[in-house]
């Protein structure tokens, strides 16, 4: 048996074998407002130029790509990593992800979620006063969020 196998028997957690986490600075060895330059020299991620802006380029982290018309992050020109989209599988520290539900939403921000002008829920992320999450929900679930700067020029 192997010690992973072991582990799961006891009902014990392994680190190893928990999902990687989503925030507060960043995820996959990427962090909110590294530069263009510091981001691609991690060596985890991968231009889109397909989708780049004026303003913003387009980019997947190289161990999770994303479809033709889609990106894993933004990479700001005045702001450096500007948001960076949540895979599935992933979570906040707080324990939310892509399928979580409104409720679990709501009771894992209490009273600090806040509405966007254009009505998707969005909250402060706790540990990195510079930024925030935001959420896409469908059917009572979130199917899409994001960990942005809240001073990031790349999406509405």
């Amino acid at each position: 048996m192997t010690l992973a196998a072991g582990v799961a028997l006891a009902g014990i957690s392994s680190p190893a074998l928990a999902a990687p986490t989503f925030g507060p600075l960043g995820y996959g060895g990427v962090t909110l407002g590294m530069t263009a330059k510091a981001a691609q020299a991690t060596g985890k991620i991968v231009h889109k130029p397909a989708l780049d802006s004026d303003s913003c380029s387009g980019w997947d982290l190289k161990a999770q790509r994303t479809g033709r018309d889609a990106v894993g992050l933004f990479i700001s020109k005045k702001r450096g990593v500007a948001i960076i989209f949540a895979p599935k599988g992933v979570r906040t520290p707080q324990g939310i992800g892509i399928g979580s539900t409104d409720a679990q939403l709501k009771r894992a921000y209490a009273k600090k979620l806040r509405t966007a002008e254009s009505g998707f829920p969005y909250v402060a992320v706790p540990g990195n006063p510079k930024a925030h999450y935001y959420f896409l929900l469908s059917k009572g679930k979130i199917y899409e969020m994001g960990l942005a700067l809240d001073k990031q020029d790349c999406a509405n």
